[in-house]
């Protein structure tokens, strides 16, 4: 099955769910809407992606549904945006090369597939030359 990019949904910025968190000192949770809900091999590529940036100190990120949770302090909040996008950038790279690699491995398999059924064939044909009718 072929993964699917996702796009971050232009900014209602009143309409954004921005909340206190109640787990990391001094910071925020704030949503940032999806245009879908992302298949697990998005997830995890993106996952590897923010995980794998330098600027864990301050932020994080969850796939929460068809949203971004980002849960950082209330300072340069452009910047991170920024970087947000920056990620999801980054992971849609790393599906389209996931796709072409998978569309790859499956033409493989396929000749693979097809080469396996013409030796059965071909075996059943030699076991048909040895047959004698009554």
């Amino acid at each position: 099955m072929k993964t699917k990019e996702i796009k971050l949904e232009p900014l209602n910025i009143d309409k954004i769910a921005i909340m206190k968190d109640n787990y990391f000192p001094d910071a925020y949770i704030i949503d940032l809407p999806l245009d879908s809900k992302p298949d697990h091999v998005w997830q995890h590529l993106f996952e590897r992606e923010w995980k794998s940036s330098r600027q864990l100190w301050d932020r994080k990120l969850f796939v929460m549904g068809d949203k971004l949770r980002l849960v950082t302090s209330a300072n340069n909040v452009k910047e991170k945006l920024d970087w947000v996008k920056q990620v999801i950038g980054q992971t849609n790279r790393d599906v389209k090369e996931h796709n072409r690699s998978a569309k790859i491995r499956a033409v493989e398999l396929s000749k693979k597939a097809m080469e396996e059924e013409r030796t059965t064939i071909e075996r059943i044909r030699n076991g048909l030359r040895r047959f004698r009718p009554f």
